[in-house]
């Protein structure tokens, strides 16, 4: 065990994670040394000057100079020009992580830049800043490391109550993919839809209650944060550019039988989806989720009747698992909690005693989603088209133009956000 007192953590990159490691990490009662951008020295120092386990620095070098386990919170994007400038100021002996979503170029870079007597241990916490760590999976990479260096960064992150999970780069990034790339962009494809057709979905009937209320709340939730917080793992990560195109794929398939009319097609297709998806995992059709769980956070006044909904991006994201020969449930142990919700919810949709008839029937017969379901259809084609390209400023600006629609109510959404994560983590 290390002695608190004798070792540093350094954190490069003062984001909303980078804060959130330096204050759980110096409470905790371990010496943080910090930096971001120079011109937000003064900011930070501001920010930071009720916490004196926290040193705010000028610059990476200053932070790599002093640091024993030095931690990289910076965009996926920016990893290898970040990681040249200040990988080779590392102390001799340091251990070096990084907390990106995507670690195959953060590996690279590091084994790139970093002098060889620097050990590779990096980490993921899969949670945004806002979520209480506690009980949440936090991955650890044992890159290229001693068994001193991995002892001592499970000693430091300890500190945050996770559920710690040890894999490779490899397989982080593969089952990163799998877990969250379609699940944004199920949740991206939904708000520029609703955006087009200039809607606030909270305040329609047929966009509230049940499963709408996890659709609406997960979507406000996702543009409330940076876009880069996604950009990176959708455009580096390589599996997840084909589960993406999947993704579109599988939307565009499925909206053109439903306009068609053809229910025996669309039955056939999704049955044999969800016999793919949810039989290996028969003990699991116990519902994740209940209409009173699902009822209780609504940002809008409940009807009084529910609209029947065809719920094409939950149909679309299990033809796609499927597709993919991907089973979600192998994955809990590495899941974010907003993939938790979402494997919630299609669970839900697919077991619930009559309700995927009823979702079927909807979707050839009744009419009234159809300009709704048109421009999800486009939003996901563009997203995917968007991610293939690899062009992180096209990203940007169509997140943050969606972003900007829905400014006014990502305080309301945080918070009811937030207790529905909780009460849903509690019966799950």
């Amino acid at each position: 065990m290390a002695r608190m007192d004798e070792i540093t953590v350094g954190i490069i990159g003062m984001g909303e994670m980078g804060k959130m490691y330096a204050r759980r990490i110096s409470a905790a009662g371990w010496k943080v040394v910090a930096c971001d951008r120079s011109s937000k020295y003064e900011e930070l120092e501001q920010e930071f000057s009720d916490s004196p386990k926290v040193q705010i620095l000028l610059d990476g070098h200053r932070v790599s100079r002093l640091g024993d386990y030095i931690i990289y919170s910076v965009e996926a994007e920016a990893i290898n020009s970040i990681v040249a400038l200040y990988g080779p100021s590392t102390k001799q002996g340091a251990v070096v992580g990084g907390q990106t979503s995507c670690k195959a170029p953060e590996l690279a870079a590091f084994e790139k830049h970093l002098p060889e007597d620097v050990d590779i241990v990096s980490c993921h916490s899969l949670h945004g800043p806002k979520v209480d760590p506690k009980g949440q999976p936090l991955v650890q990479i044992n890159h290229r490391a001693s068994p001193r260096s991995v002892g001592l960064v499970r000693q430091i992150l300890s500190c945050f109550g996770s559920k710690r999970v040890e894999i490779s780069g490899e397989e982080h990034d593969h089952i990163t993919a799998d877990t969250q790339a379609v699940t944004h962009a199920a949740f991206l494809s939904m708000g520029t839809a609703w955006c087009a057709n200039d809607q606030f979905p909270w305040e329609e009937d047929r966009y509230i209650g049940g499963i709408e209320n996890v659709k609406v709340n997960l979507m406000l939730r996702i543009y409330s944060n940076k876009w880069h917080v996604y950009a990176g793992l959708a455009i580096l990560n390589p599996w997840a550019k084909i589960q993406i195109k999947q993704y579109a794929t599988s939307v565009t398939e499925l909206f053109k039988l439903m306009l068609s009319g053809e229910r025996d097609k669309l039955e056939k297709r999704i049955k044999a989806a969800a016999s793919t998806v949810f039989a290996p995992r028969e003990r699991e059709k116990e519902l994740l989720l209940s209409d009173e769980v699902l009822d209780r956070f609504s940002l809008g006044k409940p009807p009084k009747v529910k609209k029947r909904n065809n719920h094409l991006a939950l149909l679309a994201m299990v033809d796609c698992w499927s597709e993919l020969q991907i089973v979600p449930y192998d994955h809990m142990i590495c899941s974010t909690p907003l993939f938790r919700l979402w494997l919630g919810v299609t669970q839900y949709l697919f077991h619930k005693p009559g309700l995927l008839d009823e979702v079927l029937t909807t979707a050839v017969e009744d009419h009234s989603f159809r300009r709704d379901d048109l421009e999800f259809t486009f939003a996901a084609r563009a997203w995917s088209e968007c991610v293939s390209f690899g062009d992180f400023q096209s990203y940007r600006d169509r997140f943050e133009r969606i972003q900007e629609y829905f400014q006014p109510r990502f305080p309301e959404a945080t918070r009811v956000g937030n207790e529905m994560i909780k009460v849903i983590f509690e019966t799950m």
